[in-house]
């Protein structure tokens, strides 16, 4: 195998494959490696770590076909290390794999491509489609990512939940104490009901820098591949069912009020510094008369905090909340106010950007 390409763009190939490569403790030490397959003028890298496959296509000045592969990391090190501008040229006879740049060269051991692991096929025939901005995308993820949890033992929560409802698309994710929802398409003609893991969505949004104008989203019954310009990522689906979310979202709250967003953050991280004792909960509480929405730290031996927001509000109501959660929510809403709402302690906040109704964020109070 023979191959010339400009160093940038090896290394930002390398750097994008390599963070899938298992690691030191991969049961399979192949994992480690990268796949490096050159055919008929293409160069394709290609990393796994047995749940999700990144590929990256990259164009050569020159090649000669063959395959090979080593280890990842230790391979996007050195060619990051090398000066930009060069044409890097890579030789593998059996499985030494020589590295060349100007004035530069390195040899490492590699192994035989024979024992990598066999990447999923996917029937491109049999498979709902769809595509869309990578800007719009990549928003609508991070405002739902969020609310994914970490737990797992309820593995159908740690992921992201692509689903059909009357027509358009939406993610949804939710961790038990908080749930997040945007429509993604107002309509998609087939049905899609598939949970996404959430590294394999963190690993999406890595890989979708600047050069990436449009995104690609294939789904089969099993597996996800998303395509961002010259990379490809491939991940198994969650194997579970996602919880019945729409049940719980308020269709009204009795309690309603429009806050400036800047103002509602500033006041939650000033009462969120005197609750860490306590977990991080605040008294956020509407009192009409007053015309005010207050967030006041509970008290504790650090001392205790009370903020207010001017709002126009229709009736008094306390709810006690999770500062880190409510904060979470709040950055990721779009525009300068915030619609808020609940109906009394116990009860779901509601949390929508005024006049979008494309997102919407709801947390559970805590006991108190």
């Amino acid at each position: 195998m023979e191959v010339q390409i400009s160093q940038e763009k090896l290394s930002k190939a390398l750097n994008n494959v390599s963070r899938v490569a298992a690691g030191a403790r991969a049961a399979m030490p192949i994992l480690n490696n990268v796949l490096i397959r050159v055919d008929e003028g293409k160069v394709t890298l290609t990393t796994t770590n047995l749940d999700m496959a990144v590929v990256s296509y990259l164009p050569v000045v020159s090649s000669k076909n063959g395959v090979v592969t080593v280890p990842a990391r230790l391979m996007a090190e050195f060619v990051s290390n090398l000066p930009k501008g060069e044409t890097v040229e890579i030789l593998a006879e059996d499985t030494k794999v020589t590295i060349k740049a100007k004035g530069y060269t390195s040899t490492i051991n590699g192994a035989s491509a024979e024992d990598f692991p066999e990447l999923p096929e996917i029937d491109e025939t049999k498979v709902v489609r769809f595509q869309m901005s990578a800007e719009e995308f990549k928003g609508g993820l991070s405002q739902v990512m969020i609310a994914a949890s970490n737990d797992m033992t309820r593995p159908a929560l740690t992921g992201v939940y692509f689903n059909t409802f009357e027509g358009a698309m939406y993610l949804a994710a939710t961790d038990g104490y908080r749930l997040a929802e945007r429509k993604l398409i107002d309509k998609l003609e087939a049905e899609v009901a598939a949970i996404v893991p959430a590294a394999s969505l963190q690993e999406v949004l890595r890989s979708m820098n600047d050069e990436v104008d449009e995104v690609e989203v294939l789904f089969d019954e099993t597996q996800v591949r998303f395509r961002l310009g010259e990379v490809e990522i491939t991940s198994k689906l969650v194997d579970g069912s996602f919880p019945d979310y729409r049940q719980l979202i308020p269709k009204e709250t009795e309690i309603q009020m429009k806050l400036e967003r800047d103002e509602l953050i500033r006041v939650t991280k000033l009462a969120a510094l005197f609750a860490k004792e306590v977990g991080g909960s605040v008294v956020c509480e509407a009192k009409a008369e007053a015309g005010v929405f207050t967030i006041a730290s509970v008290a504790n031996e650090l001392g205790e905090n009370s903020s207010e927001v001017k709002t126009e509000v229709n009736t008094d109501g306390k709810v006690t909340l999770n500062s880190r959660f409510l904060l979470d929510a709040l950055n990721v809403l779009d525009g300068k106010k915030v619609e808020m709402g609940f109906s009394n302690r116990l009860d779901p906040v509601v949390m929508r950007a005024e006049k979008q109704s494309n997102y919407v964020h709801i947390v559970m109070p805590l006991k108190g």
